[in-house]
């Protein structure tokens, strides 16, 4: 048992209900809450300027601050030149939404194709997403907030993006299990521009795995090899989960390996 090096998180979604009431439950157990913005459309759904006062007011009263994942249902990736811009677009206006609040960061999908498109390509999809960053990241005061999420193909394949645009990476350990991808390899690539790091369960048994579910219900090797990661992590580490049973499992096993783990 050593004391947690990290900062801890979790969801806005643990209880069924919209993003306030759900920091006003869990807020006081945690160091950081992830704001679920999955969807952009209608634009109803991306929280108010009020909505975010209110967020900023319990950030206070609970000693708390924000990390925000941004809509999933647009692509600077996208082939068109019009989509990337609507993407680009989009995302400045969430950004911009939040950025009164406390936010250390705004976790970003660079989406591609399923399966890995042949080597062409991914040349192409790197070049589709360089220019989808370049209508967004000039416009921002500090493109280090934005931590480009590892998907399901190798996170090799956007180093050099995120290089050249002074960005930070979230490490999603679940997706490295899922997806068979090294978590050492992606700590040596990113190292401490790894500004965030999404953790969740994986069961490898099913075809396809199955993750965003407890840690408790991790093949014990697994889950023994990505404790071994967190022990030298010093970040904020999002348990991304959405229901409270998949917490409180999670939350179990994290206390058997690091003390100040919350109970709920």
């Amino acid at each position: 048992m050593i004391k947690r090096p990290f900062r801890l998180a979790t969801t806005s979604f643990i209880y069924p209900d919209h993003i306030i009431p759900n920091v006003k439950k869990i807020g006081a157990f945690f160091d950081e809450i992830e704001l679920l913005v999955f969807e952009s459309q209608p634009q109803e759904v991306i929280p108010s300027r009020d909505d975010v006062k209110e967020l900023t007011c319990l950030a206070k009263d609970l000693d708390l601050t924000y990390n925000v994942h941004l809509p999933v249902d647009i692509s600077l990736c996208a082939p068109g030149p019009r989509d990337r811009r609507n993407a680009a677009d989009t995302l400045k206006r969430v950004i911009e939404r939040f950025s009164p609040g406390p936010v250390t960061s705004f976790t970003l999908h660079l989406e591609m194709d399923n399966p890995l498109p042949i080597k062409d390509g991914i040349a192409a999809w790197q070049e589709n997403a360089r220019q989808g960053l370049e209508l967004l990241i000039p416009d921002l005061e500090n493109p280090a907030k934005i931590t480009v999420e590892t998907l399901g193909y190798p996170p090799d394949l956007f180093t050099d993006l995120v290089n050249e645009f002074g960005l930070s990476v979230c490490a999603d350990l679940g997706h490295h299990i899922k997806y068979g991808y090294d978590m050492a390899r992606t700590f040596e690539l990113f190292g401490p521009q790894i500004r965030l790091i999404h953790l969740h369960g994986v069961n490898t048994r099913l075809e396809p795995p199955k993750d965003h579910i407890g840690l408790d219900k991790m093949a014990p090797d697994e889950f023994e090899r990505t404790m071994n990661h967190l022990k030298r992590y010093t970040g904020t580490v999002c348990l991304e989960v959405f229901k409270l049973a998949c917490l409180q499992g999670s939350l179990a096993a994290l206390s058997k390996n690091f003390d100040d783990i919350p109970g709920i």
